[in-house]
């Protein structure tokens, strides 16, 4: 199965993965760089939803 979660800009990858690993320290999960398949659903839905959190804070302070 190819991975179809393509980033507009390639070069805003290591961007992400920082983002990532700074929202998962916030939530308190463990991740480690490379594969992260022994989280459970809860540990990496609380990672997607601090990221989503984070990125809504921002634009709506970057609107004021």
């Amino acid at each position: 199965m190819a991975n179809s979660n393509k980033l507009v800009n390639p070069n805003a990858r290591e961007a992400m993965n920082r983002f990532k690993m700074e929202a998962a320290s916030e939530v308190g999960v463990n991740l480690t760089q490379g594969y992260n398949g022994d989280l459970t659903s809860r540990q990496a839905g609380s990672v997607g939803g601090q990221m989503v959190k984070k990125m809504i804070e921002a634009y709506e302070n970057g609107i004021k």
